[in-house]
């Protein structure tokens, strides 16, 4: 998906609506598209040493966290979206408009809404981090450890 792709994508949606894409950088492995108060935007997402963050400007990029796995990144600045008060103290700011990014909800792409077990399995994580101690089988214990993300 290109950046104009993406742009015609999210316009219309709700602020906070956001897709991961490749990047059309050949520095960068994937870019962040989301719909903002002033329209869509795109943040590179940068993978160094092991770890993927969101690119921004020298003096901010200390401030950002840098995680493991692009889910744990996705998950973190969404989680942190829903929370008002903490809004704030996480600013996601792109190296051309400064806009405070705020996560909300994935894009879904047509005709790939995702299954009933994998939007359970997303229900499950978003209340529980213990699947272990649930009364399950194990398969279906298994499905829910291989994507722990809420997201």
């Amino acid at each position: 998906m290109t950046a104009s792709e993406a742009r015609d994508a999210l316009i219309g949606a709700s602020e906070g609506t956001f897709l991961v894409r490749d990047s059309s950088h050949p520095l960068y492995l994937f870019t962040l598209s989301v719909q903002t108060w002033r329209g869509p935007t795109n943040v590179r997402i940068e993978y160094d040493s092991g770890c993927f963050r969101l690119d921004s400007t020298f003096p901010a990029r200390s401030c950002l966290l840098s995680f493991s796995a692009l889910p744990s990144l996705v998950q973190h600045y969404t989680s942190t979206s829903q929370v008002e008060e903490r809004i704030e103290e996480h600013h996601m700011v792109s190296k051309d408009n400064g806009v405070l990014l705020k996560l909300r909800k994935p894009l879904h792409r047509p005709r790939a809404f995702p299954t009933l077990q994998h939007l359970t399995r997303l229900t499950i994580n978003r209340h529980t981090d213990r699947h272990t101690q649930l009364p399950l089988p194990r398969p279906l214990l298994l499905y829910l450890q291989e994507y722990p993300f809420q997201v």
